[in-house]
């Protein structure tokens, strides 16, 4: 490996150093910020929410990773260049995002929410507990993270669907496909994780037509795209009594605003984005995995579906 000058262009000045940092651990390898100036003739460039600019302002790429599993942050421009573009995929990520599943779905398992809820006011009471076979979860989307929370809840006990665009088959979980499949896939729900790539078709679908056809009093797990969800129609659902209580991740705005009643709603509980993340050597080293297999004629690992946006 030689001669490899990498652009790396991220919203977060931070993020962005680690990259770099982790990058330039690499023999022949400079990692560069946007407005260097050498940036210009980069050959591959990392993103985390970059640049609409960025192929104006390193015309030469020839690869395009995203530092990220989801790809939605990326600007039009990128899909519709002929430039391969990347994503990240890590176990240690998928494992991060199935813990914060998890312990989401013990929380209203369990009753963590009441108990909090009457610690507050000094209260003692027991709750009737619930088996895992008994708290019916449901997985919109079955891709390398939603499949393989799936295959982790199922094999804890769990009754677990999953629900995608495709077809899938998973040992343990009940799949779902299609429009017209997906008044079955929630009618029994406990409990609904959301893991849905983000597209035209899946924005704003956490939404009242969607919550209408859950079990009352069912909850909803966040961690996939801020923009899937529509906060009114989650406050309206959860003052109705349609669900019951919700864990959120990721939110349309991010920072959530200090006045969003989300923050203040007594049943819901809000985490800054910080479900999982890879971390930034890994992040290094697939992207220069991938650059070698691209100089050697290789196929590329984590190569993106432009046409389906992820």
């Amino acid at each position: 490996m030689s001669d490899i000058t990498i652009v790396v262009d991220c919203n977060d000045a931070d993020f962005a150093r680690d990259i770099c940092a982790a990058l330039q651990q690499f023999p022949d390898v400079t990692a560069l910020l946007p407005h260097h100036q050498a940036a210009r003739d980069a050959q591959y460039a990392s993103c985390w929410f970059p640049d609409p600019q960025l192929l104006t302002r390193s015309p030469g790429l020839k690869l395009i990773q995203a530092a990220s599993a989801g790809v939605d942050h990326l600007p039009p421009a990128l899909f519709a260049s002929e430039i391969p573009l990347c994503r990240v995929i890590d176990e240690d990520f998928r494992h991060g995002m199935f813990e914060y599943a998890l312990w989401s779905v013990l929380w209203f398992q369990r009753h963590f929410d009441r108990a909090l809820a009457h610690q507050r006011t000094q209260t003692w009471k027991l709750y009737p507990q619930r088996a895992a076979a008994d708290f019916h979860i449901g997985i919109m989307g079955l891709g390398e993270i939603g499949g393989y929370i799936a295959d982790q809840l199922a094999r804890l006990g769990y009754r677990v669907s999953g629900w995608s665009r495709s077809e899938k088959q998973l040992a343990g979980v009940t799949c779902y496909r299609g429009e017209e499949a997906l008044d079955h896939f929630l009618g029994s729900l406990d409990g609904l994780i959301n893991l849905l790539p983000l597209t035209a078709q899946t924005r704003g679908i956490l939404a009242a037509p969607l919550f209408n056809r859950l079990p009352a009093g069912a909850v909803l797990i966040n961690c996939g795209r801020g923009e899937h969800m529509v906060n009114d129609d989650v406050l309206a659902a959860l003052e109705s009594g349609q669900l019951a209580g919700a864990v959120l991740d990721v939110f349309p705005q991010e920072p959530l605003p200090a006045d969003d009643p989300l923050w203040r709603h007594p049943q819901v509980v809000i985490t800054p984005h910080m479900a999982s993340a890879a971390p930034a050597e890994v992040i290094a080293r697939q992207l220069l995995e991938n650059i070698q297999r691209q100089r050697r004629g290789l196929p590329l690992k984590n190569l993106v579906n432009k046409h389906a946006g992820y």
